[in-house]
């Protein structure tokens, strides 16, 4: 198995707190810096600026056609449209979504995914569950269930036929995959790798070969490329936790990885240590983000 080591693009000295959902965009790297409640762009010299400003705590986050972008409100459960100038509301998943909304992505013909994350995490008495949903937003704004019975629905990914959308299941230490219907519905719900029950897949990021880089939390090998059939092929150790990874840069070789010491919201609000990190890998990225 080959192993690579990643270095530091940029840190928590350009003001970096908590590093989620990167995005390969117009040559940069897009992200959200969620306990900063800013989407930021990164450069491959490591210059961080900021992009937008929120007025809340963002989770999900994704481009449209038309370069606007779509980024949801964790905790008030809301999707916002902003087109360079403005934010302005465009969905309510409230009222079929569950305490808090996770990861998001958006497809070719600008509909998002966004999955929920069920229970109150921060609340060490809650258990996780396996009822967790799949949203669907529509250009206009309507909204309506596509998956549920998920555990965790996390990262995801868009095959490049537009065909295939693939999760990661946090709580289910797995990849579920869905065939994507013309009107964006989710069907034949299948298993696409099931993963060690000392892995549980945070952002995700597809190869041109089929294969899943995967952020694992917690673990010694902080992200990891696992075959469709389980195998892990790759990894990349980290004295960090790694919560979200994307292949980019300009042959979309460059693996981006978002890491920080720590989840906890108090912690990072005392002593932010999140970072960038990027390693350079044979395989390049394929599909949607």
């Amino acid at each position: 198995m080959e192993t690579h080591t990643a270095h530091a693009l940029t840190d928590k000295t350009q003001g970096l707190k908590f590093t989620e959902s990167p995005r390969w965009h117009d040559g940069k790297l897009w992200f959200l810096d969620i306990h900063d409640k800013r989407i930021k762009t990164a450069d491959l010299e490591g210059r961080v600026e900021t992009a937008v400003e929120l007025p809340f705590i963002p989770n999900a986050f994704g481009f449209r056609r038309d370069g606007s972008l779509l980024v949801g409100d964790a905790m008030q459960r809301q999707i916002h449209r902003w087109d360079g100038e403005a934010l302005q509301p465009l969905a309510d998943l409230s009222g079929i979504t569950t305490f808090c909304l996770s990861d998001g992505i958006v497809d070719a013909q600008d509909r998002m995914y966004v999955g929920d994350i069920g229970y109150n995490f921060f609340d060490p008495a809650s258990k996780p569950v396996d009822t967790c949903v799949i949203a669907c937003v529509d250009p206009d704004g309507r909204v309506r269930v596509v998956a549920q019975d998920l555990s965790f629905p996390n990262g995801m990914v868009i095959t490049p036929d537009g065909k295939t959308l693939i999760v990661a299941e946090t709580m289910g230490h797995r990849l579920t995959a869905f065939d994507v219907q013309a009107d964006g519905s989710l069907a034949n719900r299948r298993l696409y790798a099931q993963l060690p029950e000392d892995l549980s897949p945070d952002g995700i990021a597809l190869d041109v070969e089929g294969a899943v880089w995967l952020a694992n939390p917690e673990g010694q090998f902080g992200a990891l490329r696992v075959r469709k059939d389980r195998e892990i092929v790759e990894r990349v150790e980290l004295d960090t936790q790694c919560y979200a990874v994307m292949l980019g840069g300009p042959e979309r070789r460059s693996l981006f990885i978002c890491g920080s010491d720590s989840h906890d919201p108090a912690e990072i609000a005392q002593c932010p240590s999140a970072t960038l990190r990027v390693v350079e890998v044979e395989v390049p990225g394929a599909g949607l983000p």
